[in-house]
């Protein structure tokens, strides 16, 4: 079991910077691929950063450049740096870890934390 809790979130202008935290409790977190998802009102949950056990990243095509995702397996922490804010990054942003071991499939979330960009 790995229970996940993010902070971080609140209210910046446009072009501002926010740096999100989740930290995971339980074992194994350096196994785990972790992931970054936002969901803005009306709009369906989608993937925005995730980074795998070995380091690999990807980005969601509308922050690349501007997100980064990091984590340090020592502190069982996952961070999301988002730098020049838009008012569409607006969303609650939630944590995920996912692994597959023995044919299982591990998810979990947290419970998420509020971005809102605006002036």
């Amino acid at each position: 079991q790995v229970q996940l809790v993010e902070s971080g979130g609140g209210l910046v202008q446009p072009g501002g910077s926010l740096r999100l935290s989740c930290a995971a409790s339980g074992s194994f977190f350096s196994t785990y691929v972790m992931g970054w998802y936002r969901q803005a009102p009306g709009k369906q949950r989608e993937l925005v950063a995730a980074i795998t056990a070995g380091g690999s990243r990807n980005y969601a095509g509308s922050v690349k450049g501007r997100f980064t995702i990091s984590r340090d397996n020592a502190k069982n922490t996952v961070y999301l740096q988002m730098n020049s804010l838009k008012p569409e990054d607006t969303a609650v942003y939630s944590c995920n870890a996912n692994r597959r071991r023995d044919g299982v499939l591990y998810n979990y979330w947290g419970q998420g934390t509020q971005v809102t960009v605006s002036s």
